[in-house]
């Protein structure tokens, strides 16, 4: 094992701790719910919705930002004991929003009759599927297997990189910053080709027709800065584009711009979107895997890797320049 410092495994490991813990506590309500008694219910409604949710963003003060999801509310009705109860959860799991809309919509349309599974202390709680997906444990032990395979992979080679430049380089002291260099080039590239392939793939999606919404104007505060009372006040807006899939209807986010008074989030605006006009119709590129994914511009989307496999050059630059100059 290499010798790193303890806190550094930590903040590697802790991302997937987190979900090792959330899945210890869905298997336990997976189980709880096992026990649940069944009714019959039925579908009184069966629509895609968009909903507002909360995204971590340290950016700001309040430690999050707001962003429109797409998601199937099914919602079924049911009676216990003689009182009639509605609810629009149809699993155990936690819908997080732009996933299996349109299949949801398909399994669960308006009018069927579903077999609902209730919490007898809580008649309102309840589910139309109460076991989690097969194979999850395995999944994740090898996901698990995989990742701390590549940490500890990972820190092992760049601590036998670092000892072996170390004896290599003009200036054995330098060698450090040439292993730095060359990872963050390397991590870079990678991200730079994952970018790549999925413009390529977003070249070949259907296209189908959508409208440009934009936000009100929104106001927030900044993360304040050390020792400052309140971070800077902001003024922002979204820019948002709606299509149809197969009979579906998406929101999507397309633009995102702020500054520091309203009038100079506005000219910001429309300097970034002056291709497009509020109300305007526009092209989308449509993931037929995951309709909710989509894109107004497959091309841009390359182009961002050229400015990523730019970005990991640099960094080898930096590192070739270290290692045979000295610094």
């Amino acid at each position: 094992m290499p010798k790193l410092p303890l806190l550094v495994y930590a903040m590697l490991l802790a991302p997937l701790a987190l979900i090792l813990v959330a899945a210890i506590v869905k298997t336990w309500q997976a189980r709880e719910a096992r026990s649940w008694p069944q009714v019959s219910g039925k579908v009184v409604t069966s629509v895609a919705e968009v909903r507002e949710v909360r995204v971590l963003d340290d950016e700001r003060e309040d430690g999050y930002r707001m962003e429109s999801r797409n998601f199937a509310n099914v919602t079924y009705e049911y009676s216990v004991s003689g009182r009639k109860l509605r609810c629009n959860r149809i699993s155990i799991g936690e819908d997080l929003g732009n996933f299996q809309v349109a299949e949801k919509l398909a399994k669960y349309p308006a009018g069927s009759i579903v077999t609902v599974y209730y919490n007898p202390r809580h008649p309102d709680q309840a589910v139309l599927e109460r076991d989690l997906p097969k194979g999850l444990w395995g999944c994740l032990g090898i996901g698990s297997a995989i990742v701390v395979a590549i940490i500890v992979g990972s820190a092992f080679g760049l601590n036998q990189s670092y000892l072996y430049l170390a004896q290599h380089v003009g200036r054995p002291d330098l060698a450090g910053l040439v292993v730095a260099f060359g990872a963050f080039g390397l991590v870079i590239a990678l991200m730079a080709l994952a970018v790549q392939r999925q413009a390529a793939l977003a070249t070949r999606w259907p296209v189908v027709p959508g409208t440009i919404k934009l936000s009100e104007m929104e106001e927030y505060h900044r993360a304040s800065d050390t020792g400052a009372a309140r971070g800077a006040e902001m003024f922002g807006k979204r820019v948002t584009y709606t299509y149809s899939y197969q009979n579906v209807r998406y929101t999507n986010e397309c633009a995102r711009v702020a500054a520091g008074t309203p009038q100079a989030s506005s000219k910001m605006l429309a300097k970034l979107m002056s291709r497009y006009q509020d109300g305007a119709t526009v092209e989308v590129r449509v993931n037929p895997d995951n309709p909710a994914e989509a894109t107004l511009d497959a091309r841009g989307d390359g182009r961002i890797a050229y400015v990523l496999w730019g970005i990991a050059a640099i960094f080898a630059a930096l590192a070739l320049f270290v290692a045979t100059r000295g610094g």
